[in-house]
């Protein structure tokens, strides 16, 4: 993840020192006064309280916002002009902690799901119904982390068919399962997934 210093796209910032004695809103307050400190330029630093990218340039002249993609950025005619900090998220036990047996399952809980929760970013899950006749070339289609679900139906000529897939395909993936005989076909959210 990436904290950067973003401008709206038509102003005539360029970089950081173009910005003295601009008001920065940004979620990330001490962080921003010390760069800003160490280029010695003067601003007026306010913590910002969500939304901090359509405040520029009504309610701030710049904003210091975290970004993947910088796609939020770009939604509200902002550009990045330079980057103020990067970071990742880490889980840091206390020794003493660790050394406790109830404590150390509890952290290892705790790892265990985070680590789940972004497995699931960009993921969907997927089920659907199809023919016996059919499934060979359903399950050609999907791509799964270990294999799809295949469990029976009431209707024995039919079973159900559960799996996981990256979001990015369900647009191309689901018209060709429809093709190929799918029925019933879910695209649900994921919260977490345990590898």
């Amino acid at each position: 993840m990436r904290w950067v210093l973003a401008v709206p796209e038509d102003s005539h910032f360029q970089k950081a020192e173009d910005l003295s004695g601009c008001i920065i809103a940004t979620e990330l307050v001490n962080v921003t006064k010390r760069y800003f400190a160490a280029k010695n330029v003067p601003v007026q630093v306010e913590f910002s309280w969500g939304a901090t990218e359509v405040k520029p340039p009504v309610l701030a002249d710049a904003i210091v916002e975290i970004t993947e993609t910088g796609s939020s950025l770009r939604a509200n005619r902002l550009r990045i002009i330079d980057t103020v900090l990067e970071s990742s998220t880490q889980l840091i036990s206390n020794p003493r902690a660790w050394q406790d047996e109830e404590k150390r399952q509890k952290i290892q809980n705790l790892a265990l799901m985070l680590c789940a929760a972004i497995h699931a970013q960009g993921r969907v899950g997927l089920m659907l119904n199809v023919r016996h006749a059919d499934l060979p070339v359903v399950l050609g289609l999907l791509p799964s982390l270990k294999g799809p679900t295949v469990a029976a139906l009431a209707d024995s000529e039919w079973v159900a068919v559960n799996t996981i897939i990256e979001e990015s395909s369900a647009w191309t993936l689901v018209p060709k399962l429809k093709a190929a005989g799918a029925q019933g076909i879910v695209e649900y959210p994921l919260n977490k997934v345990v590898m």
